[in-house]
C-alpha cells in the first residue's frame, strides 16, 4: 500500500473510531504520514453535547472529558498505525481548539532520529522563536528539532522542558491540571506570535500544543496556508 492510500484508509479508520467514542465524527479528516510522523488533522469536530456545555462556557470541562477519552482511544490509534503503516509508535500527541472545531492527533515511531531532520525556509528563525516562548513559559528546552511534514504541516519536538516544580506536580498526580494550564499558557504564546506566518511565508491557521511529561518532551504542530 502506498503513502497515498495509507493515508485514506487511516483517515477513514479514525473518524469511524472518533465517531464511536464520542458520539459524531468530524466533518473533515486529514492524515499526513511522513516517517517518523503520522499527523491526523481533524475539523468541525464537536459533538451536540460538547456544543450545549461550549454554549455555557464550560470550555474546561469539554478538554477534561476529552482527555480521559483519549486514554481509551490512544492503543486503538496505535494498532491501526501499526496495522497500515508497521510504525511502532512510542507516544500520541493531542490537542484541540475548540473555538475553531478543530483538533491533532501526532503519532512518533519509536525510531525517532534527530539526525533525519531536514532543512526548510525558515528553520533557525522558528526554533529560536520556539525557544524564546518557551523561556518565558518555563525554559529554555534542552533541544529542538523539526519537519515540515508538507506545505502545510510542520511539527517542532523539544526535549527537556520541564522545570522542577512542574515535575513535582506531576509526580504528585496533577499531570491532567498542569497539562490544562499550560496549553492555554503556551498556545496562546505561540498563536499571538507573528514571526511563524512571516519566515514560514504562509497563514498559520491552528496552532496546536501538548506534552509527554514522563519523557520530558513536548510537540508543537502548525496547520499552515502557503501564500500564493
Amino acid at each position: 500500500m502506498d503513502v497515498k492510500a495509507q493515508q485514506t484508509k487511516l483517515a477513514n479508520n479514525f473518524g469511524k473510531l472518533l465517531r464511536d467514542k464520542f458520539g459524531k465524527g468530524p466533518e473533515a479528516i486529514y492524515v499526513s504520514i511522513s516517517q517518523p510522523y503520522v499527523l491526523v488533522y481533524v475539523n468541525g469536530f464537536v459533538s451536540a453535547m460538547e456544543q450545549v456545555l461550549l454554549d455555557q462556557g464550560q470550555d474546561l470541562t469539554v478538554k477534561t472529558t476529552r482527555e480521559h477519552l483519549m486514554i481509551s482511544l490512544d492503543p486503538e490509534m496505535r494498532g491501526q498505525i501499526k496495522a497500515i503503516t508497521d510504525m511502532e509508535v512510542q507516544h500520541i500527541y493531542y490537542d484541540w481548539n475548540l473555538e475553531n472545531r478543530t483538533g491533532v492527533f501526532i503519532a512518533i515511531s519509536s525510531n525517532r532520529d534527530d539526525k533525519q531532520e531536514a532543512s526548510y525556509n525558515g528553520m533557525d528563525e522558528v526554533h529560536k522563536e520556539i525557544i524564546q516562548i518557551s523561556e518565558r513559559a518555563e525554559k529554555s528546552p534542552d533541544a529542538v528539532h523539526s519537519n515540515m511534514l508538507n506545505p502545510r504541516s510542520l511539527v517542532v519536538f523539544r526535549s527537556g522542558i520541564l522545570v522542577p516544580i512542574e515535575k513535582q506536580l506531576v509526580s504528585l498526580g496533577f499531570d491532567e491540571t498542569l497539562r490544562v494550564a499550560k496549553r492555554q499558557l503556551e498556545g496562546d504564546m505561540l498563536k499571538k506570535s507573528t514571526l511563524f506566518s512571516k519566515v514560514l511565508n504562509a497563514a498559520v491557521l491552528d496552532v496546536f500544543v501538548d506534552w509527554n511529561f514522563e519523557l520530558d518532551n513536548s510537540v508543537i504542530s502548525f496547520i499552515l496556508k502557503p501564500n500564493e
